[in-house]
């Protein structure tokens, strides 16, 4: 039924730029989307995806380094790609910090987001997450920082911690990752709404709005019950 709300799921990697303005545009879209109707809801659920898994604990470097050798591009090119990056932010309202960013693996940040999903606050963790890396220069590929921001939203630092250094949910991350390769998923943020069409990147918060504006009428015409 229409009632029900639209299920999003979205893939991202808390050190993705794109991925936290995205995110800050959908949940823009989403709510031009709900407006003032009460029947229109949506329910997000966030999936792992490491845009760069061999990226060492403690990167020796800034983020325009790790930029210039990734991408095989000269550090003066990477400092432009990043200025850029961080003017689109700004327009939301975000305001990267790369000189004190702490660039780093961020498999425990994956954990750790699953971990907090386990406990109703997965939400609260991954914008957490994302001002702790983009805006405030903590090394989210630490356990014990990761407790600490855990602890800030709530959740048990002991807990979170035995859970980080026990891998307790590593399989979910690599489940996630799996689903993304199933689904071709090759960047991110990548949102599959409705378990049936796929939104690739940052788009407009106007542009995520007709998308669920879209699905919403296609449940109605339909009359598709979609599990949510």
């Amino acid at each position: 039924m229409s009632s029900d709300p639209i299920k999003v799921d979205i893939w991202s990697d808390i050190a993705c730029p794109w991925c936290y303005i995205g995110k800050r545009k959908f949940e823009a879209g989403s709510g031009l989307f709900t407006g003032a109707d009460a029947e229109r809801r949506v329910e997000v659920e966030y999936h792992s995806f490491e845009l760069s898994p061999d990226t060492p604990v403690d990167f020796e470097g800034n983020e325009a380094d790790f930029l210039a050798r990734h991408k095989g591009i000269s550090p003066e090119q990477a400092q432009q790609m990043l200025d850029r990056v961080s003017g689109i932010a700004a327009q939301v309202g975000l305001h990267y910090d790369y000189e004190h960013m702490q660039h780093t693996n961020t498999v425990l940040a994956h954990e750790a987001i699953h971990f907090a999903k386990a406990h109703g606050r997965q939400l609260e963790m991954e914008e957490r997450l994302f001002s702790a890396y983009f805006l405030e220069g903590r090394h989210v590929g630490k356990v014990a920082e990761l407790a600490a921001l855990g602890a800030d939203i709530g959740l048990d630092p002991q807990e979170l911690t035995q859970a980080l250094e026990q891998h307790t949910f590593l399989d979910a991350v690599r489940a996630d990752q799996r689903t993304a390769a199933e689904y071709g998923i090759q960047g991110v943020p990548f949102f599959v709404i409705d378990g049936k069409y796929g939104v690739s990147g940052a788009q407009e918060a106007q542009t995520f709005a007709q998308v669920l504006e879209q699905v919403w009428q296609l449940r109605e015409q339909e009359g598709e019950e979609v599990p949510a």
